[in-house]
């Protein structure tokens, strides 16, 4: 009975984790954001070399798609009140695991219970002095170990939001990310989601967001 509910169990928890997969980032963002700020028109802050390259044009869609949903309007030219500029980077780690590989005791050979079959000599003889067997105690034995090797990705965004005249910094945030996907384009919707999440929000105070993803990648 005891093994059958922790079947149960375990399938329980695989399911839950594939239908709850999310990108997890830390977000910290400072601001000086004025009370009223009437006019929220604005315009990118970028390079003649970003500016031809797609991938950058790319996320700049994406920070403009979630101001735009905050009420901010993007006006080329010099009558824009505020400038936007971001930056973002991925690195990758190495990371070597080490983790027991244990045995269940309720199942000895090919035929299940005991050696050499369900109603063979290890049911009533030999099971019980077998070493990994403990009458008192249904959970698995640890009999040795696994290692193995996966990369993991740190995936970074920062926006800044400055005053056309005079520069004057009104929000910074910084995004950071880290997960198995190396893909910076498969990530970036999340984290500038997670940038503009509750904006301008409580100055230097980190925080993290989580976002379900909606298409696996």
């Amino acid at each position: 009975m005891k093994r059958i509910i922790s079947l149960c169990l375990a399938s329980l928890l695989l399911l839950l984790g594939g239908c709850a997969t999310v990108v997890s980032s830390n977000v910290t963002a400072f601001n000086e954001w004025p009370a009223d700020l009437p006019n929220k028109s604005f315009v990118f802050e970028h390079s003649e070399a970003q500016n031809n390259d797609l991938e950058y044009r790319n996320y700049e869609g994406l920070v403009r798609t979630e101001l735009q949903r905050l009420g901010f309007v993007q006006q080329d030219g010099g009558a824009a009140q505020l400038k936007v500029a971001l930056k973002y980077d991925i690195s990758a780690r190495d990371v070597h695991v080490v983790e027991p590989v244990v045995a269940d005791p309720m199942w000895y050979g090919p035929y299940g219970w005991g050696r050499p079959g369900f109603y063979g000599p290890g049911f009533y003889g030999p099971r019980f002095n077998d070493p990994f067997y403990n009458p008192f105690w249904y959970g698995p034995q640890v009999i040795g170990q696994r290692e193995y090797d996966f990369q993991l990705f740190l995936r970074r965004l920062n926006v800044t939001i400055t005053r056309a005249a005079g520069g004057q910094k009104l929000y910074d945030v910084s995004v950071s990310s880290e997960g198995k996907v190396g893909s910076l384009p498969a990530v970036m919707p999340y984290l500038v989601r997670s940038a503009f999440t509750d904006f301008p929000g409580k100055s230097g105070v980190p925080h993290v967001v989580k976002l379900k993803v909606e298409d696996q990648q």
